[in-house]
């Protein structure tokens, strides 16, 4: 697996797929996931179609640069977040949201890449709009999947969809493989397979089990604060991809964004939850190669 210093002192993990002549596309994970989560059969589906397909692990997670320096109590996080006391909570977190978007930048540079689409998957699409508002010139196109604006009033989780994020998994390999199931609470109503969640909790822990970098990412993105502002300014050709059935994400946060992003496309997949069922591969990957031609 190839590393690269992205940023200065941080390395990133990533993968590529496909000819390196062919136009980049960057994928960015989302909250506390590993590339692998991109699954690989769609990554190489993608490139067939004519892309070169980069992976990566954002940092905190997977084979990329974790910060062991900095714990997060997230507890004595969310309790400073929820007074408004917004400076002792940003001090608590070593990294932001624009952090990790240089991250991905960073890794593009590194490859020699000036330019590329820039793909982002929940968290990731908070990460991949941020790369297209703070260097649009290095975004040929943005897709924003199942993500949102960062406004607290749009894109708001079920009661049940929270509580299984903010869960804590069992640290032991079987426990965890087992407590992944949960995830069927946000994953397509019709698709949502435990087997498949499963299979990913157990290649996720065998390659690199790091629950620690899970509080730092998630303060990164509860303070990343709205770009509804920026994105009403943003000129880069944008797609925004969101399940219907998505309720850790709801649909409002994907309509919003496509609402602010001038001449923005808005596709809402019936069937699709906060997940990329492989039967909804083939539509949004001919959305993709549509949209990143």
């Amino acid at each position: 697996m190839p590393i690269t210093e992205a940023t200065p002192g941080v390395s990133i993990a990533y993968e590529t797929f496909g000819d390196p002549s062919d136009p980049a596309v960057l994928l960015v994970m989302g909250f506390s996931a590993q590339m692998i989560a991109w699954h690989e059969d769609f990554c190489r589906a993608l490139a067939e179609r004519g892309r070169f397909v980069i992976r990566y692990d954002n940092r905190d997670c997977g084979l990329s640069t974790t910060f062991d320096d900095h714990p997060v109590d997230m507890g004595r996080f969310i309790g400073t977040v929820s007074s408004g006391d917004i400076a002792s909570a940003l001090a608590m977190v070593p990294y932001t949201l624009q952090d990790m978007a240089d991250d991905g930048l960073g890794l593009l540079t590194a490859l020699g890449i000036e330019r590329a689409h820039v793909v982002g998957s929940s968290m990731g699409g908070m990460i991949a709009q941020t790369m297209a508002i703070s260097q649009p010139a290095r975004v040929l196109t943005l897709t924003s999947m199942m993500s949102s604006t960062g406004e607290p009033d749009y894109g708001r989780p079920s009661a049940e969809a929270q509580a299984v994020l903010f869960s804590p998994k069992p640290p032991e390999r079987e426990g965890y493989i087992a407590a992944a199931e949960r995830d069927l609470v946000w994953s397509s109503h019709r698709y949502g397979n435990p087997a498949l969640l499963r299979e990913l909790a157990a290649a996720s822990y065998d390659r690199a089990h790091y629950p620690a970098g899970v509080g730092r990412q998630l303060g990164a993105m509860i303070l990343g604060g709205s770009r509804a502002d920026a994105l009403r300014t943003l000129r880069v050709p944008t797609l925004v991809i969101h399940g219907l059935d998505d309720t850790l994400i709801d649909p409002s946060g994907g309509k919003r964004t496509a609402e602010l992003v001038p001449a923005a496309k808005l596709l809402l997949i019936p069937d699709m939850g906060h997940d990329r069922p492989r039967e909804l591969w083939p539509e949004i990957i001919d959305a993709l190669a549509t949209h990143t031609h």
